[in-house]
């Protein structure tokens, strides 16, 4: 049975792998100050045009997200994100876990506007509620939609006049530069975000984020808040040789754009056969609404994740390829979706 339910289940990317085993009895210093993560380090800032930009290495994207909302946030503060973002539903309670309150803004397609964060700004008042400090989004979206760049500055001007943090969680950060319809560069993020990140465990890694911090204010001491977290590894070249790899020669986009052009060969597949979709996603995440009997029925071939039930006779389907994919079961899923679709055996 071939899966197509995440985009992480493989391991590392062979010259990933490669790069680990060349290494592997090297002797370096430890916590991220070997000098593999200080040139990956040096190759990031490079692509981003950002050569006063700290970064950081962490393991995953949940423990990114609450490092950065800790390290960012006063007591009393909360961060502003859309109702299906990562931080909302997808981590446990972590933000809050860390003592601050996620606010939620219900959003059609995965994406925040300015209207959205000045009417959840608007809502807190006085001391008596929690103070909006930061906007979190996503990019792409949870749900495979993508910022174009004119969007992405109206937020930047909006965090601007109401004094929020802007952070973009960027796990699938490889897919939307890549996307067809984007707009968005790797300098774009540096000028427009305080901080974001770039995910590495669901774009050929065997895991790892590289947190970017652009605004001075929120680059003091987060080492600390790293290891008080737990995520300072002590074997922290291990993320640093993975990033050196993606970052030295266009790997990291390289990859992504892989994972978009075989999960779009599967948006094509399944508009094709007469079937919509819960959101227009150009990347490899593809949201299809199927009848629940053809939804059955393909499970018995392929893993995926249900997204909910739009009616009580279809169901939303979630399909995520990656950068390991094989075409083989792209083609392979096509033609056993206009089979079944069809009514065949």
């Amino acid at each position: 049975m071939y899966s197509f339910k995440n985009d992480y289940s493989e391991g590392a990317h062979p010259r990933i792998m490669q790069a680990l085993l060349d290494t592997n009895l090297d002797q370096t210093d430890g916590y991220g100050t070997d000098p593999h993560c200080e040139r990956a380090r040096a190759l990031i800032r490079e692509k981003i045009a950002c050569p006063e930009a700290d970064v950081h290495f962490l393991v995953g994207g949940t423990q990114a997200n609450l490092t950065v909302v800790a390290a960012a946030l006063r007591p009393y503060q909360a961060v502003v994100a859309a109702h299906t973002g990562h931080v909302c539903v997808h981590e446990t309670g972590a933000i809050e876990a860390t003592g601050h309150k996620v606010v939620a803004v219900p959003s059609p397609d995965g994406r925040l506007t300015p209207a959205m964060v000045e009417e959840a700004c608007g809502l807190h008042t006085d001391e008596h509620m929690v103070q909006p400090k930061m906007v979190y989004i996503s990019d792409s979206t949870e749900v495979g939609t993508l910022y174009r760049k004119a969007e992405l500055e109206a937020l930047h001007d909006t965090c601007r006049a109401l004094g929020l943090y802007l952070f973009l969680d960027g796990a699938r950060l490889s897919a939307a530069l890549t996307a067809e319809t984007n707009d968005l560069s790797l300098p774009d993020l540096a000028r427009l975000c305080d901080v974001f990140y770039l995910g590495g465990t669901k774009c050929g890694a065997l895991f790892g984020e590289a947190v970017v911090i652009v605004n001075d204010a929120l680059k003091p001491d987060f080492r600390y808040l790293i290891k008080q977290r737990g995520g300072m590894l002590a074997k922290g070249r291990l993320l640093g040789i993975q990033f050196e790899s993606l970052f030295e020669d266009g790997l990291y986009l390289e990859l992504g754009a892989r994972a978009n052009r075989l999960g779009m060969r599967m948006k094509r597949a399944i508009s094709e056969s007469g079937f919509s979709f819960a959101s227009d996603s150009y990347t490899n995440q593809q949201f299809a609404v199927l009848p629940d009997a053809l939804v059955e029925a393909l499970g018995g071939h392929y893993k995926f994740e249900r997204n909910g039930k739009p009616d009580a006779g279809h169901t939303v389907v979630r399909f995520v390829t990656s950068w390991a994919t094989d075409e083989t079961a792209v083609e392979r899923f096509a033609a056993d979706l206009r089979r079944l679709a069809s009514g065949a055996e």
